[in-house]
C-alpha cells in the first residue's frame, strides 16, 4: 500500500509498504480519508524530542473508512462497513485499529474525522454548559467553530473571538451572537464585561492553545465560572495568573483526553449528533487534498490562507478540494 511518511522536519514522502495485517482483535480499514489535525505540526515542524522518520502513516489519527478485513476473534463488524477509527497510522491508504476502537460513521456526513469530531463532544461535555450562559469561545479554528455551534444549539448566548475575519463569520453561522476581533486583548476584555453586565461569562473556552489566549480566556471568566482548556499547547510551558484564578474562585478543566474508550464515546456521540441533525460539521471542511499532496495540507494548516478551517487528505488522485 501507499502511504506517507514525515522523514525530516517539513519533509514527508509517500511510499509503498506492507499492507498490515489485523491481529486477532484487530480490524483492517481501507481508509477514504483523514483529517488533519493541529497538533500534527509539531512532528511535521520538528521538536527535540521526535526521532526521524516516522513511521509509515503518522501522526494520522482521524481517519475513517470501510472495514476491509477482520481479525480472527472479531465479531459484530461486517466487511464493507463504513466507520470512523481510532489509531495514529491514517494517512495511508489502510490502517488497523483494535475492534473497540471503531465506531459506524453517520450515513449522512460523507467527511467524517471521528477523532476530532469526537473531542467536540468530549469538551462539550465537560464544560457542562447550560440555555442562558454567556460562553466565550476564544480561537475558532475547527474545534472551536464546532464548539460555537454546540454551545448556540444549547441555548446559550455564544462570544467568539478571534484574529481571523473569515473565523468570525463561520462563528456566526455557527451561531454566535457576538463576534469579536482578537486584535485588542484589553478591548475585547471591556466589550465582554459590557454585554455580560460587568460579571464576564459563566463558561471560557480556550482553543486557541497560546499564552495570549490563555491570558485573555482568565480575564473573561466569571467568580465562579469555568475555564475549559481545549486548545493543545504543545510549544513551550505556558504561565497563569494563580492570583486572579484563586480570587475569582473559577473551576479550570482541561479538557483533553487520555483514554481510548473516552475518545471512542465522544466519536459515538458525534455520529449520533450528526446523523440526527444537531450537529452539522460539513461547511467547516474547508480543504482537501490527495494523499501525494499532504505536504501542501500541512502548510495550509499551518500558515491558514483565507477560508481555512479544516483539511483532511484522502488516498485517491485528483486535484485539491477547496469547498
Amino acid at each position: 500500500m501507499r502511504a506517507a511518511r514525515i522523514i525530516a522536519p517539513g519533509r514527508i514522502e509517500v511510499e509503498n509498504v506492507a499492507l498490515p495485517e489485523p491481529g486477532p482483535s484487530q480490524v483492517r480499514v481501507r481508509i477514504a480519508g483523514c483529517g488533519v489535525c493541529g497538533s500534527n505540526l509539531a512532528l511535521w515542524s520538528g521538536r527535540p524530542w521526535f526521532k526521524y522518520p516516522a513511521g509509515a502513516g503518522e501522526p494520522g489519527h482521524e481517519g475513517w473508512g470501510f472495514i476491509d478485513k477482520l481479525g480472527s476473534d472479531v465479531t459484530g463488524l461486517r466487511i464493507g462497513e463504513r466507520v470512523a477509527l481510532l489509531s495514529d497510522r491514517a494517512f495511508a491508504e489502510y490502517d488497523v485499529a483494535e475492534a473497540d476502537c471503531l465506531i459506524t460513521a453517520p450515513n449522512n456526513s460523507t467527511i467524517f474525522p471521528g477523532e476530532a469530531l469526537g473531542c467536540a463532544m468530549n469538551i462539550f461535555q465537560r464544560s457542562k454548559i447550560a440555555p442562558q450562559q454567556n460562553v466565550a469561545v476564544i480561537g475558532v479554528g475547527f474545534l472551536g467553530a464546532l464548539l460555537v455551534q454546540l454551545a448556540a444549539r444549547r441555548g446559550a448566548r455564544v462570544i467568539a473571538i478571534s484574529r481571523r475575519p473569515f473565523a468570525l463569520e463561520a462563528a456566526k453561522r455557527a451561531g454566535a451572537q457576538e463576534t469579536l476581533s482578537f486584535g485588542d486583548p484589553q478591548a475585547v476584555r471591556s466589550r465582554v464585561m459590557e454585554l455580560t453586565g460587568g460579571f464576564g461569562c459563566e463558561r471560557v473556552i480556550e482553543a486557541a492553545g497560546a499564552q495570549e489566549s490563555l491570558d485573555l480566556a482568565g480575564e473573561l471568566v466569571r467568580v465562579r465560572g469555568r475555564l475549559i482548556i481545549a486548545g493543545y499547547h504543545q510549544d513551550s510551558p505556558r504561565q497563569v495568573n494563580m492570583q486572579l484564578w484563586n480570587w475569582r474562585g473559577i473551576d479550570v478543566i482541561n479538557a483533553h483526553e487520555r483514554d481510548s474508550h473516552r475518545y471512542v464515546a465522544g466519536m459515538r456521540a458525534a455520529a449520533q449528533e450528526i446523523s440526527t441533525g444537531a450537529l452539522d460539521p460539513a461547511p467547516l471542511y474547508s480543504h482537501g487534498f490527495p494523499l501525494d499532496s499532504i505536504a501542501a495540507a500541512f502548510n495550509a494548516i499551518e500558515q491558514r490562507p483565507q477560508g481555512f478551517l479544516k483539511a483532511w487528505v484522502y488516498p485517491g488522485g485528483g486535484e485539491s478540494i477547496h469547498q
